[in-house]
């Protein structure tokens, strides 16, 4: 027969988890996983903004001056991209996009 402990789950959150599998913040790979979900996400709101306004990947490239397969791989990974790209093809969706840059010291500027 099972004991009261035994039956209760602990649970956890899920900042707890990436700091056990994938270091506390500020650890080079929690840093790396950081960055790579920002990018992805980047990229789906490029993707989902795209077909918003109801333009295909082409398209949108030749709003911008660049392939299809460039806005392919924008879309799936933002991550080698120049901001110069990003603030060219938010401006192509006549979408605003706000930058916020986080110093080590914990200061902040935002570009609006």
């Amino acid at each position: 027969m099972e004991t009261k402990d035994e039956k209760e789950l602990k649970l956890y959150s899920f900042d707890e988890i990436k700091d056990e599998f994938l270091g506390k913040k500020g650890s080079s790979k929690r840093d790396q996983y950081e960055f790579e979900l920002k990018m992805d996400i980047l990229g789906d709101v490029i993707k989902n903004t795209r077909k918003e306004r109801n333009l295909t990947q082409e398209e949108l490239g030749q709003l911008i001056g660049v392939q299809k397969a460039q806005i392919s791989r924008l879309e799936k990974h933002a991550g080698n991209v120049t901001l110069s790209t990003i603030l060219k093809v938010f401006k192509a969706l006549k979408a605003k996009l706000n930058l916020k840059v986080e110093l080590e010291d914990n200061n902040e500027i935002v570009i609006a």
